[in-house]
């Protein structure tokens, strides 16, 4: 199925162009590869890029796809399904929208229960991102093969068995990488601060995130006791760590992400009101 799978994407934004640059030509042809948007922009750029079709509405292509893949804004979803449910018959339903529950899609497309909701994060731009994700139960074997091998396009994937838990891969990985940003930010501050340029204080900040997160991703040891081994007792690491404790840094990042997992959770029963 998949070396010939047809594919429609509702949406082509910049996460669509991720998905479809790492499957196009290599999961499936491109010419299996369908994209309405209503931005004709958009759509003229992803078909001189990948060669792949393109509409400005709803289509009768919709109709001979293996899966379609919801790529919209959470807030379009519900307008947008109302225009697939005449289209929608046995396909594999993927969607990557934060906070709309499969329920939800399930109920606007009049019980259709073939849905796979999933929750990638922006490093998918270059390859390297991670997606959580959760089959229905009327998702097949090969409906679920398909959706790994579409995702896997763009990064790793991690499976649910609890929708629930969507909410908290949103806030350990679909918000992650702003968390990342962020103490980038602080660090490239602090070395300006300090006296460096901020030519100098991003090559360090960045190259030291980068380095870290390979040694992590590579080292067989916990995550706690690399940082043991940087910490040696009264020495600089431990200075930096024991005000980082005193100020609450580690209590402040938990409190964080399980404001985003909550507010995950609000979405889905806000945009999921009848």
């Amino acid at each position: 199925m998949q070396n010939n799978l047809k594919i429609t994407f509702v949406g082509g934004g910049n996460m669509a162009a991720a998905l479809i640059g790492g499957l196009a030509g290599k999961l499936t042809a491109a010419n299996n590869i369908h994209v309405v948007d209503i931005n004709t922009e958009s759509l003229t750029k992803l078909q001189q890029q990948f060669g792949v079709t393109t509409a400005a509405q709803i289509d009768a292509a919709v109709v001979a796809s293996d899966v379609i893949v919801l790529a919209v804004k959470p807030q379009q979803m519900k307008d947008v399904v109302a225009q697939l449910l005449p289209h929608v018959k046995a396909q594999l339903v993927l969607s990557i929208a934060a906070g709309i529950r499969a329920v939800d899609l399930s109920r606007w497309l009049g019980g259709h229960n073939a849905i796979v909701r999933t929750m990638p994060n922006t490093p998918a731009l270059i390859g390297k991102g991670v997606t959580g994700m959760v089959a229905s139960a009327g998702v097949s074997t090969e409906q679920r093969a398909a959706a790994d091998a579409i995702m896997s396009a763009v990064g790793d994937t991690v499976w649910l068995d609890d929708e629930k838990l969507i909410d908290s891969v949103t806030a350990v990985s679909g918000s992650g990488p702003a968390y990342v940003f962020y103490f980038i930010e602080a660090m490239q501050q602090a070395a300006q601060e300090m006296g460096l340029t901020a030519e100098q204080g991003n090559a360090l900040a960045i190259s030291t995130f980068v380095g870290a997160a390979q040694l992590a991703a590579q080292s067989a040891d916990p995550i706690s006791v690399l940082r043991e081994r940087v910490t040696s007792k009264g020495g600089t690491t431990y200075a930096a760590l024991t005000s980082m404790e005193e100020n609450g840094v580690k209590q402040s990042i938990i409190t964080a992400m399980k404001a985003a997992a909550a507010r995950g959770q609000a979405l889905g029963e806000e945009f999921g009101r009848d």
